[in-house]
């Protein structure tokens, strides 16, 4: 099935593509957002794995990119271990297999996983031809601290406030996807988990012709879309929360649930880092509650 690689070159005179599984990002929105590498493996692969059929041969045309006789399939999250098997035989067997998600970059909220774990767990060559996300270009734009973030990709339909309150320990960015319809939901869920005064950007049709950003505390950015219904893709973008005070009585009673097993280093560790407080802090605190308790271990 592959082609003769250690003589002809792929299209445009781009080096040959070593045979494997290729995961090719795709635009999210401005079509021109390509990569020259992604249309060089979607010109020379001798298989072609989508999504969506549809969408894929849109771009392929788009670009300028035809078939020629090689196979389009459809590849997505319900599909069988038969199409898995076809696509890593190929791939095993010196072909080069490029696939494509609807839009962005495969994994990344949407299908391709289980195929990527299987490729690397048979030792099928794998490759990344990385390029839009919708998730980066979120963070670019919503002006909130990048320095560590978490994408946690949708909000599950039931336990919803404890999903957020758990995502919004990790004291990063938090980085969401939601639809259109659940987007006034969701904010007043933030509003309650995280409080109306953290900041937040509301990122909408990113890289499209109505391409929307709305910055500010939650409460705005209620207000800016009240009464709205909303259409497109959309990405919530959360500012990291400050964690709440934690008073000297809390860390006394965590400490004293566990120095009597630790001892006061261990504990005052354990708990520093239950509570996300000050090792120094808590040290001192066990300290004088282990004073005041007649055992200095």
């Amino acid at each position: 099935m592959a082609k003769e690689r250690e003589t002809a070159e792929s299209p445009g005179g781009a080096p040959p593509l070593p045979p494997g599984l290729y995961f090719v990002a795709t635009p999210i929105g401005a079509a021109r957002d390509i990569t020259l590498r992604a249309l060089d493996i979607l010109k020379g692969a001798d298989l072609l794995a989508a999504e969506d059929t549809r969408r894929t041969r849109k771009i392929l045309d788009l670009h300028g990119v035809k078939l020629a006789g090689r196979k389009l399939i459809s590849y997505h999250d319900h599909s069988g271990p038969g199409a898995r098997k076809a696509l890593l035989e190929a791939a095993r067997d010196g072909a080069v297999v490029a696939y494509v998600s609807d839009a962005g970059t495969p994994l990344v909220a949407d299908p391709g996983f289980a195929l990527a774990r299987e490729a690397i767990a048979t030792g099928a060559p794998v490759f990344a031809a990385p390029g839009a996300s919708a998730v980066l270009a979120a963070l670019v734009v919503s002006g909130l601290p990048s320095d560590r973030f978490l994408f946690a990709g949708f909000a599950p339909r039931s336990g919803r406030k404890a999903w957020l309150k758990a995502q919004l320990a990790c004291r990063a960015t938090l980085i969401l996807y939601e639809s259109p319809k659940r987007v006034h939901r969701i904010l007043a869920e933030l509003a309650e988990v995280a409080g109306q005064d953290v900041e937040m950007a509301l990122c909408r049709e990113l890289t499209k012709r109505h391409e929307e950003v709305l910055r500010g505390p939650i409460s705005q950015v209620v207000d800016n879309i009240a009464g709205r219904d909303l259409k497109g893709e959309v990405v919530l973008v959360l500012g990291p929360v400050a964690p709440a005070e934690v008073s000297d009585a809390q860390i006394e009673t965590e400490v004293g649930e566990v120095i009597g097993e630790m001892g006061v280093k261990a504990a005052a560790s354990f708990v520093s880092d239950q509570l996300g407080v000050p090792r120094r802090r808590v040290y001192q605190l066990a300290l004088g509650l282990a004073s005041r308790n007649g055992d200095a271990s």
